[in-house]
């Protein structure tokens, strides 16, 4: 099944949605009311703005419909320093009033045009930085589709603001994106489907040694144990977590050095390739230390790291978000060594619900996680009602993109048959 074909399906299938031919719903819906005293009010704020309702963010992260690290303070006071690199824009929703108000939502995006595509037109982004693998807002579980109508409403009002908004990536099953597909099903607008993919997640009642007996294979698991054994005949091997402030700041430092002398150091994608990103994540690992929201896995040899993983918290929710290794220990399998570690340390704690893998897809080796999530990039245009000329814009990406993907594979086809030449 092409890219273009899975769009389809996945459009026809997601609630409210009809087809990806189709500009319409076919399906009412309303928001439920609401009362004088539970009112909802939006603002943009700017950095400063953010500095000040730090608590009341946290406190809404702990109570989000999905918790989201990506709209995180470390996140996004981080990125707001950089801003000679990206337009930011943060949305905050109110609910009630006075001193009685309290932080219903939080949405950041990036003003700029949309990635690989020939639509050349400013649009919200979000997330609105690089190295973030989650789009949805933060948003209370309390009456989320008014809340998002009001945020919408915002949007499609203020002037200054691109009216569409691409969101890369969701989750197309989360309670949140389901309750964005009511708010704009009752304003009479569409969302469009890019792409789908799937995405690892860790998740289950089984302690570590039990999963990974189930999710790998007996062969899978007898090689990793003679991957492990050579290992120690080299020197000592140990696994370790670091969760306190210092410690995760100091790791953090190797976790860039181990990085950028590896294949992203090569292709220029490691933190430390760039100043600017360096700097930008070395300051939200320190605000997120300081809450205790990162740890860094690490297996070492003789002291020395050769596979480490930063996982990063929101509520009940963690996220691997980077992962590095050692060349030289290559043919040991170091990061699904790491893997089988984490994932076991990962399963014994009881307050983390799931594990969102931040991967793009499932082709990588965390696909050795049973469990999927179904991730995609959606086009919402902010204004209510069809638009002829923003369903036109989607279709004109989307093939985009299945250009992009046919390019690629005849690429690489071209290539193999120039190899067996």
């Amino acid at each position: 099944m092409s890219n273009f074909d899975a769009v389809a399906e996945a459009q026809a299938n997601w609630p409210g949605s009809v087809s990806s031919n189709d500009a319409i719903w076919n399906q009412s819906a309303s928001l439920q009311p609401q009362f004088a005293d539970d009112a909802i009010s939006v603002e943009r704020v700017s950095e400063q703005g953010l500095s000040r309702i730090v608590p009341d963010w946290t406190s809404l992260l702990e109570r989000a419909l999905d918790p989201n690290v990506f709209m995180d303070p470390a996140f996004i006071l981080s990125a707001a320093n950089d801003v000679g690199r990206r337009r930011l824009v943060t949305l905050l929703a109110w609910r009630g009033h006075g001193s009685a108000r309290r932080l219903a939502a939080l949405w950041s995006f990036a003003v700029s045009a949309p990635d690989h595509s020939i639509a050349r037109i400013p649009v919200l982004k979000a997330p609105a930085y690089p190295h973030a693998y989650l789009a949805t807002p933060v948003i209370d579980r309390n009456s989320p589709d008014n809340v998002l109508d009001a945020l919408l409403s915002f949007i499609e009002r203020e002037a200054s603001l691109p009216k569409v908004i691409v969101l890369d990536p969701v989750g197309l099953d989360s309670q949140t994106t389901q309750a964005l597909s009511r708010a704009l099903a009752a304003r009479g607008a569409t969302p469009f489907i890019a792409s789908i993919a799937q995405r690892p997640v860790l998740k289950s009642e089984l302690d570590g040694k039990q999963y990974l007996d189930k999710s790998l294979s007996a062969s899978s698991r007898k090689k990793l144990r003679q991957h492990r054994r050579r290992l120690e005949e080299k020197g000592k091997l140990s696994f370790k977590v670091m969760n306190e402030a210092p410690a995760v700041c100091e790791a953090f430092h190797d976790f860039m050095a181990l990085e950028a002398r590896g294949w992203k150091g090569r292709r220029g994608t490691a933190l430390r390739g760039s100043p600017e990103e360096a700097s930008f994540s070395a300051a939200m690992i320190a605000r997120l230390a300081e809450r205790r929201k990162v740890a860094i896995h690490g297996l070492y040899l003789d002291q020395k790291p050769i596979s480490m993983q930063v996982v990063l918290r929101a509520g009940n929710v963690a996220f691997t978000w980077k992962t590095a290794y050692d060349e030289a220990f290559r043919d040991y399998s170091p990061g699904m060594l790491l893997l089988e570690d984490y994932t076991r340390e990962l399963l014994s704690d009881r307050s983390i619900q799931h594990v969102d893998s931040c991967a793009y897809d499932d082709s990588g080796f965390m696909s050795a996680w049973t469990d999927r999530q179904a991730i995609g990039q959606i086009w919402i245009s902010a204004r209510r009602g069809p638009s002829i000329a923003f369903a036109a814009t989607c279709r004109m990406h989307l093939a985009c993109l299945e250009a992009r993907r046919l390019t690629k594979q005849l690429t690489a086809s071209w290539r193999r048959k120039w190899m067996r030449r």
